[in-house]
């Protein structure tokens, strides 16, 4: 090889290098954003000159705002919202107490005589925390004779009635095995030592397995069949620690999947599943019969589903955007990522403004409002992809836009499609904080019981239940329920039924 050669090729290889110091750069700074900095994807801080691209940059303070009154400030005192302490207090039960004279000195200290209340005054208004207690309730059976019937050799005996247990041959009652649903047991293992019960964390877990499978999981399945006759329904899934599980370590990866129904779905339903894997034969098997629009990131999982339409999420690919953003966003390299938010952010500011249209309208407006702007996002796309380095954050963001564009844009074939997977995702969040808490199931039937009770959990929530008071409801009522024989009896205990809706907000 002659020099010119040589040195040609020791240039391209300096090139290549820099290339790749500067992807493996990038790489570190994202890692190090990740771990260290703020978790919003809130895109206010970005420069407005590049976040422009419409003339609607995302603007945290409010001209219009009033200024501070200056005496106030120096007063140090704090201004008073009217209402906002009735707002704060309207769901808790009241109180009176009246502050007044003991007997022995309701006189008048100038003549002795007799004191006469002729009005009081509002003070103050004060919470009251009233801490747990616990009480053991001993059932007793009541019989009954007739005199009359016994007197003629006809002797006629009749018992009361008895509550089913939740569990049987348990002390456990429907309050408590609603309330042990609601922590990490580690934790209440020390509080009701405190109240003055020897609860075990094994006690607990037996109590919550027990009523899951017996009560719980017949309403998840016929929620599971609601689900799967809507035309719509958001998967999500995230990681759990499973120990015990039959021929795999206790650190290996096992999946909680969620699915709810869409937002303007008939009725709420939030539906967690236990899985060892994360293999696209759960969400098929799940799924089966379901014809629809199904929203859900790019996992190549739900790809071979049958007969549902792939809605991807914008939230996924507007992240991928905030992710290339260099540290200084101020700097030209900041441009195109913040470009790229730009064209997300516009669809999700229409998007605010179409949620109280009806579905024909709602998507009228998407084609005439939204296709324009994605069209524009398009063509972006492509005189973008040119200027980036393929392995670079943006690089990867531009191609995952590209691979998967008509997934991208399905979501203007219905009105009522949603244009991010936001649903499941805030429905998977409580699973995923609590997570962090008790770090793992201690086997695979204790994930399926969590799966359960997150499932009956969320969809209570979602349907303006309080969840105790549901929880409590359940194994009050379902318990001697024959739905055995007759399932069509479970449709009353289900969390929008007029019943429910009336005894657990």
């Amino acid at each position: 090889m002659s020099a010119p050669e040589q040195v040609k090729t020791l240039e391209k290889r300096i090139g290549e290098l820099e290339l790749e110091n500067k992807r493996l750069h990038d790489t570190v700074e994202y890692l190090t954003r990740k771990l260290y900095g703020r978790s919003t994807e809130k895109t206010s801080s970005l420069d407005l000159g590049q976040m422009s691209l419409f003339d609607e940059a995302e603007v945290e303070a409010n001209p219009a705002a009033p200024k501070p009154d200056l005496k106030e400030i120096q007063g140090y005192r704090r201004k008073k919202f009217k209402g906002q302490r009735l707002e704060l207090l309207k769901d808790i039960p009241n109180d009176k107490r009246l502050c007044t004279l003991d007997a022995q000195d309701c006189f008048c200290e100038a003549c002795n005589t007799a004191l006469v209340s002729v009005g009081e005054k509002f003070i103050r208004t004060e919470i009251e925390f009233i801490p747990a207690k616990v009480r053991a309730i001993d059932y007793y059976r009541e019989t009954f004779e007739c005199r009359t019937c016994r007197k003629n050799g006809k002797p006629y005996m009749e018992k009361s009635p008895m509550p089913y247990p939740v569990i049987q041959h348990s002390m456990a009652s429907p309050s408590t095995v609603a309330w042990v649903m609601h922590l990490p047991l580690y934790r209440q293992e020390k509080e009701w030592k405190t109240l003055g019960v020897n609860l075990s964390r094994a006690t607990m877990a037996n109590w919550i397995g027990a009523a899951s499978r017996d009560w719980l999981s017949p309403l998840v399945k016929l929620m599971h069949q609601k689900l799967l006759q809507d035309k719509y329904i958001h998967a999500d899934e995230t990681v759990v620690q499973v120990m015990n599980e039959e021929g795999r370590k206790n650190t290996t990866d096992s999946y909680m999947w969620v699915y709810s129904s869409g937002q303007h779905g008939k009725h709420p339903i939030r539906i967690f599943e236990y899985q060892p894997g994360r293999s696209g034969k759960y969400p098929q098997k799940f799924l089966k019969g379901f014809t629809g629009y199904l929203h859900s990131d790019a996992y190549s999982g739900y790809i071979e589903i049958p007969g549902v339409t792939r809605c991807l999420c914008w939230t996924h690919l507007r992240r991928k955007f905030v992710d290339s953003l260099p540290k200084d966003i101020q700097s030209p390299e900041a441009t195109l990522p913040s470009q790229g938010i730009a064209f997300c952010n516009k669809l999700f500011e229409i998007e605010n403004h179409l949620e109280d249209l009806t579905i024909d309208q709602r998507k009228s407006e998407r084609l005439e409002r939204e296709k324009p702007v994605l069209e524009a996002f398009w063509a972006w796309i492509d005189s973008a992809k040119g200027k980036v380095l393929p392995k670079s954050k943006l690089g990867e963001a531009l191609n995952y836009a590209l691979n998967h564009k008509q997934e991208f844009m399905n979501y203007l074939q219905d009105g009522n499609c949603a244009i991010s997977n936001n649903l499941a995702e805030n429905s998977i969040r409580p699973f995923t904080i609590g997570r962090k808490i008790w770090l793992f199931s201690g086997s695979p039937k204790g994930a399926a019981a969590s799966a359960a009770v997150y499932s009956i959990i969320e969809s209570a929530k979602a349907n303006g239940l309080n969840p105790f008071k549901y929880l409590q409801f359940i194994f009050s009522q379902l318990p001697g329920v024959q739905f055995g024989q007759h399932p069509e009896f479970l449709e009353d205990y289900l969390p929008w039924s007029p019943e429910v809706q009336e005894s657990c907000r």
